[in-house]
């Protein structure tokens, strides 16, 4: 169990980071839209999905078993 919490923290941790990255490229272009999505609310949902990662790792290191 410990090893798919740490598989999906990293999993979700690298999503948001592309999901990220591809908003900054996005904006930084002078996009307002990309795949049909604001920019910002891509970049929103990116960090969100940082955040989970974070919090995935975190559960493993309070539990004592990561």
């Amino acid at each position: 169990m410990n090893k798919t919490i740490a598989y999906f923290g990293n999993g979700v941790g690298l999503a948001g980071v592309l999901l990220t990255l591809a908003a900054g490229v996005g904006r930084a272009m002078g996009h307002y839209y990309f795949a049909g999505f604001e920019v910002l609310t891509l970049f929103t949902g990116g960090v969100g999905l940082m955040v989970m990662g974070c919090l995935a790792k975190l559960q493993l290191l309070a539990s004592g078993r990561g």
